[in-house]
């Protein structure tokens, strides 16, 4: 497997992170025993998500320095939001009001340490893959 494709794969898992977080994020205003996040935290959220995979798969598609460097340092305040939101559900234990209802996802946060984690390390690929200018474009 060459390098581009397992850059594409890896963009597509970001696709797929950046939708199940919003879902799931979303849907859990409407469900009891969950931390409290704010709307318009998740709102930037999944805008910045939106925005670095717009600016992203622009870069893949025709790599230019200034183009790759925009799309990291999007990507970097997409993971630092979520790293954010994934720390106040570990701070704020004692906010939930109940046992969470109608969350057929996860049993907890591993589904979401699982996709946050997983952005860190696959962003930090992607800073490599800018960074050390391994395109083959």
């Amino acid at each position: 497997m060459s390098l581009d494709n397992a850059v594409w794969m890896l963009t597509a898992l970001a696709a797929v992170v950046v939708l199940l977080t919003r879902m799931r994020l979303s849907s859990e205003h409407a469900q009891s025993g969950h931390a409290a996040i704010p709307l318009g935290i998740v709102n930037a959220h999944t805008v910045l998500g939106v925005i670095a995979l717009a600016v992203w798969i622009y870069y893949l598609t025709s790599p230019a320095g200034a183009t790759g460097a925009i799309a990291l340092v999007v990507w970097w305040l997409e993971v630092l939001v979520g790293i954010l939101i994934l720390a106040r559900w570990f701070s704020r234990p004692g906010k939930h009001a109940a046992e969470a209802t109608g969350d057929s996802w996860a049993e907890g946060p591993a589904l979401s340490i699982l996709g946050h984690v997983g952005m860190l390390l696959g962003i930090g690929f992607f800073t490599w893959i800018v960074l050390a200018d391994k395109l083959s474009g």
